[in-house]
């Protein structure tokens, strides 16, 4: 328990590990035994790395230049459409009711398939096995735009909870000033970073948000060696495969969990798959935050304000309502 009734402790933990890649089934498998083994624990909120679910195709370039695309790259981006979940879907409901069976929060990283267009997005599970619902990667970073889309405002919640107000942003958008403050607008404090970034310069950036934010930052990466992703000529990492053994670490994590006083709670980790806990006393939001409140006490909404877009963006409206026919679930 915290320091007094309203403001409790939560136990958090982060899970380090690679996704089966293109096994869905395998993966979905392995994140049941890795929330089972967290709620031993005692933990109360689970957070996943980005596409655990789909998987982080790293390395692959799906056999994209300029003006052309590859026979077997066109077959690659196949593959990894059939690996990808709709959301909702089958996949949705057996992740919630993990999330019920083990009675935690469950942040979840997941590709996310959408007619034939990808999305990189978070999905999120309350403790009673119900899907609260999902955030997609507004801004895919570099040769991802390739494979996964844009989301929109529509996908931007902040989940009102009894362990504290849930988000999440995903690796690079995380250094979106705009994005930040829309969540801390909607007074996120338990901000969920997953990221596929294992370089020492994240570290950075999940302690300033922390800072920023006056909130709890939890980031999940994946922990993965060569031998996790299919051998070559199936499955080649672009420009470095030659100098890769099985064994080469290919991401080497750096899951964390840091506090709103930027205090390391746990992690980072580079050392292999693991799970990474720590206890989150509540009560430091308002003791950081009487310093520093970044969209109260310390903004200034006469000279700088910022407006979301919130609304979904669709290609295509109709100006007629949907009617089903009537006869179409006799």
């Amino acid at each position: 328990m915290g320091t007094d009734s309203s403001a409790p402790t939560v136990r958090a933990t982060v899970v380090q590990a690679s996704t089966i890649f293109n096994d869905t089934p395998a993966t979905l498998d392995k994140a049941e035994r890795l929330l089972a083994e967290a709620s031993g624990y005692g933990s109360q909120i689970v957070v996943f790395p980005e596409a655990f679910i789909g998987g982080y195709p790293r390395g692959t370039n799906f056999g994209v230049s300029i003006a052309n695309r590859t026979a077997k790259g066109k077959e690659d981006f196949r593959k990894y459409h059939a690996s990808a979940i709709d959301v909702p879907g089958p996949e949705v409901d057996r992740l919630a009711a993990m999330a019920g069976k083990y009675k935690v929060y469950l942040v979840m990283g997941a590709i996310e398939r959408d007619g034939y267009t990808l999305y990189c997005t978070v999905l999120f599970f309350d403790s009673q096995g119900c899907f609260l619902g999902k955030h997609r990667k507004v801004v895919p970073t570099a040769s991802e735009r390739i494979i996964w889309g844009f989301g929109d405002g529509s996908t931007i919640p902040v989940f009102q909870t009894p362990i504290g107000k849930i988000g999440a942003a995903i690796c690079w958008e995380n250094k979106m000033p705009l994005l930040r403050t829309a969540l801390y607008g909607k007074g996120i404090e338990i901000y969920c970073a997953p990221t596929g970034d294992s370089t020492d310069v994240w570290q950075a950036s999940m302690t300033h948000i922390a800072l920023e934010g006056g909130c709890f930052v939890l980031s999940a990466n994946q922990f993965c060696r060569r031998k996790d992703y299919p051998p070559p000529p199936e499955y080649v990492c672009s420009g470095i495969e030659d100098d890769l053994t099985p064994d080469s670490v290919v991401c080497a994590g750096g899951s964390v969990i840091i506090s709103p006083s930027g205090t390391v709670l746990a992690g980072p980790n580079y050392e292999g798959e693991a799970l990474i806990s720590a206890d989150l006393d509540l009560g430091e939001i308002a003791r950081e935050k009487f310093a520093f409140d970044v969209v109260g006490h310390y903004s200034r909404p006469e000279v700088l304000s910022l407006v979301v877009r919130d609304h979904p963006a669709t290609p295509v409206t109709f100006t007629s309502a949907s009617v089903k026919a009537e006869g179409c679930h006799n």
